[in-house]
């Protein structure tokens, strides 16, 4: 290995980039644009939901439970004479969810009787919109349950269990407790961006380059094709590492969305990463004959990236065979990693089981893609 030759060759390709203002543009603004769209456009946040509200028991509690759930922000609230006209409104569109308090809200929360269920609270919503509404759901149900349990502490402070004077209302949020969207799409959409857009910008290098007659130039020279391969990669490595840092910078200052882990960990995971996809890029490159044969094979990789590497899709959903294909996809272990740092603050010792199938997985793909372009050789 000379890393001088080395060194030529990163120059070159980086001169070959920054010739071509649409390869620029496309590494700068496509992972910023993706960003925004997945953390704004596509977040499943809770945020202004018309919210209409049935308050039969006209009680204090009751009027302070409607009272704190409005103050939140979360939700705009319109009251209800009736649940008849609170069904028709959730049917007609005009709101996204309804709240029904029972008439006996405040008799059955302050004397229970033994064997009976404490007093139920209804809430209705639109299931056309299944994430959205059970974001909604488990928002209200922890709006529901802080609230009851503040009010049965006030009414027995020493002598009655808070869970004595409760609703019938059971749930916990960890690590997002606000069951806001934007931290889990954001985070996904590196996993999304390193993998498609990477891939797609290498794969048609070394396929131009024999287009154009250069990559013969490159066959007649000393450089051995570790160093080939190490001159394509490095240079398009840095630039993708730094459209991490500045990903994590906007999704801070602009989406209000930052790691709860170390950004210096994350970063790192995230440019070891983009080398293994770029080697990958460069597999495909190589085993095609034509550039439109080496974008075709891209758009179908990203297909199971979408779909199956837990992106937008719980993967704990899927039937159980789909489930062992997900493993065999780098992006899946690499988005598993973004999210554990991202929404639970996760390390290195916690995550080196993932660590260590991303390496496993690179080192393969680096293997096959030294492999590929001495056969191109």
């Amino acid at each position: 290995m000379n890393w001088r030759r080395v060194r030529t060759l990163m120059l070159r390709e980086v001169r070959a980039t920054f010739r071509d203002p649409f390869t620029m543009t496309v590494l700068i603004t496509v992972p910023l644009a993706a960003l925004l769209a997945f953390g704004f456009v596509l977040s499943t946040e809770v945020k202004h939901l018309a919210l209409g509200v049935h308050d039969a028991d006209g009680s204090s509690a009751s009027r302070r439970l409607v009272a704190e759930l409005g103050a939140k922000g979360t939700f705009d609230l319109t009251p209800f004479t009736t649940r008849g006209a609170l069904e028709h409104a959730l049917v007609a569109g005009d709101v996204s969810a309804g709240l029904v308090i029972p008439p006996d809200f405040e008799r059955g929360r302050q004397a229970p009787v033994p064997g009976r269920e404490p007093p139920q609270i209804q809430v209705l919503y639109d299931g056309g919109e299944a994430v959205l509404a059970g974001n909604a759901e488990g928002f209200l149900r922890g709006l529901i349950g802080s609230t009851a349990t503040d009010l049965a502490a006030e009414a027995a402070p020493t002598h009655t269990p808070a869970s004595a004077n409760g609703v019938a209302v059971v749930t916990r949020a960890v690590f997002n407790p606000r069951l806001d969207g934007k931290p889990f799409m954001v985070s996904g959409t590196f996993g999304f961006v390193l993998s498609f857009l990477t891939v797609l910008i290498t794969a048609v290098s070394i396929v131009n380059e024999k287009l154009t007659g250069t990559f013969e130039q490159l066959q007649v020279t000393p450089a051995s094709a570790a160093e080939i391969l190490l001159g394509k990669i490095l240079p398009l490595g840095a630039v993708f590492a730094f459209d991490v840092l500045l990903m994590v910078l906007v999704a801070g200052f602009v989406l209000q969305v930052w790691p709860a882990g170390s950004i210096v960990f994350f970063v790192a995971v995230s440019a070891v990463y983009v080398l293994f996809s770029l080697a990958l890029g460069l597999i495909i490159s190589a085993t095609s004959a034509t550039a439109a044969e080496a974008v075709q094979k891209s758009v179908l990789f990203s297909i199971p990236l979408v779909q199956l590497s837990g992106f937008a899709f719980p993967i704990r959903n899927m039937p159980t065979v789909v489930q062992w294909i997900t493993e065999i996809f780098p992006a899946t272990h690499y988005i598993r990693v973004t999210r554990a740092i991202y929404l639970r603050g996760e390390g290195p010792l916690t995550l080196l089981p993932e660590l260590g199938v991303i390496a496993l997985f690179g080192i393969l793909l680096m293997w096959y893609a030294l492999r590929s372009i001495e056969a191109r050789a």
